[in-house]
């Protein structure tokens, strides 16, 4: 029992809401793609491990699943429910049953623009799923930067001995750019630290662990005043080098930047500068071209932290909890709800 409950990302709240008697099962395939790893992938274990934690809702499915896209077509001819990361546009547009499409992952830039959906179906992310994992990533990253990290791995590497100090975290300002599960639980860890929390939101709604909240068009008046930055927010049109030059000249000299989320919200030649300059210093998870060639200037950019995209997919957890999330939001589709996590086209997230 124990390690059901690990399993799952939390308890099945809607599973009451399930309608008894639907008329047909409805069908769910799953496509799984080899090629993104082991942390991704939607093995038979994994999924009929899933499908035994809501017997409420998979006694109401009927569940397919492909690899690579190998009988897909065959599968879309009848699929309700289309559960993957990647697949053949053309095939999904011409699926005559198709309603709902959940992306294995939250970033759903890759998909833009949505003209490949079946007319009246919508799509879904897993946003949400990463967030205590990666809130650990974040804080960590935020830990480093205070006490110098970067800049002593950059002595390391010249084995040069040059002490670094600085002053404990406690009152310095972060500054969070995307304040969702992520972000929002990086800014509850940060107050265990003692720090003010600044944030940024499209819709400038209060979070309990932020103390200021504020819109994107006050970024230029912040960044002079924050020790920190971590950039959270997904690459759109509107956040598309939301940080660049101008705003890491802003910034004050030796401040701190993290970007988990995506690395078009960043002009990474302009960070790349600030760091090797010594203006700031810069943790970066994501990249602009991901495996980060062997040429690429961030392997050897002073100053600058290379992580490979590791900081959120926890190889335990991800996939179950992401199979226990799609299950859960079925258990609203079955009930004739809308499903959480819609993207907006507009928006592109």
């Amino acid at each position: 029992m124990a390690a059901k409950k690990k399993a799952g990302a939390r308890a099945p709240v809607s599973r009451k809401a399930v309608a008894t008697k639907p008329a047909a099962k409805l069908h769910l395939h799953v496509d799984n793609l080899r090629r993104l790893g082991d942390v991704f992938q939607v093995t038979p274990k994994r999924l009929q491990d899933a499908l035994k934690r809501y017997p409420q809702v998979s006694k109401h499915l009927k569940v397919t699943r492909s690899v690579d896209g190998k009988g897909l077509a065959k599968q879309l001819e009848t699929a309700d429910v289309l559960f993957g990361w990647d697949f053949d546009r053309a095939v999904v547009k011409a699926a005559p049953k198709l309603k709902w499409v959940v992306a294995h992952g939250a970033g759903v830039t890759h998909l833009m623009p949505l003209d490949w959906l079946p007319k009246g179906a919508v799509l879904t992310n897993s946003a949400g799923v990463h967030g205590e994992r990666a809130a650990e990533y974040t804080i960590m990253a935020i830990l480093m930067l205070n006490n110098r990290l970067p800049e002593m791995m950059t002595n390391q590497r010249k084995s040069r001995w040059e002490q670094r100090y600085n002053t404990e975290i406690a009152g310095k300002k972060l500054l969070v750019i995307g304040t969702g599960a992520v972000g929002g639980d990086t800014a509850r860890h940060a107050k265990h630290f003692g720090m003010e929390v600044w944030g940024i939101r499209r819709s400038g709604k209060a979070h309990r662990y932020v103390d200021k909240m504020y819109k994107p068009k006050d970024l230029h008046r912040l960044l002079p005043k924050v020790d920190f930055l971590l950039m959270c927010a997904p690459d759109t049109k509107d956040t598309h080098h939301m940080i660049g030059a101008k705003e890491l000249r802003l910034m004050k000299q030796g401040a701190g930047l993290v970007n988990y989320s995506r690395a078009g919200t960043m002009d990474y030649d302009a960070v790349r500068k600030a760091c090797a300059a010594g203006k700031v210093s810069a943790i970066l998870d994501v990249h602009e071209q991901e495996p980060l060639p062997r040429t690429s200037p961030s392997w050897k950019t002073p100053n600058l932290i290379v992580t490979p995209h590791s900081s959120s997919d926890d190889t335990e957890l991800y996939t179950p909890k992401t199979l226990d999330r799609l299950l859960e939001n079925m258990a609203r589709f079955l009930a004739g709800k809308k499903p959480t996590n819609i993207v907006d086209p507009k928006l592109q997230y």
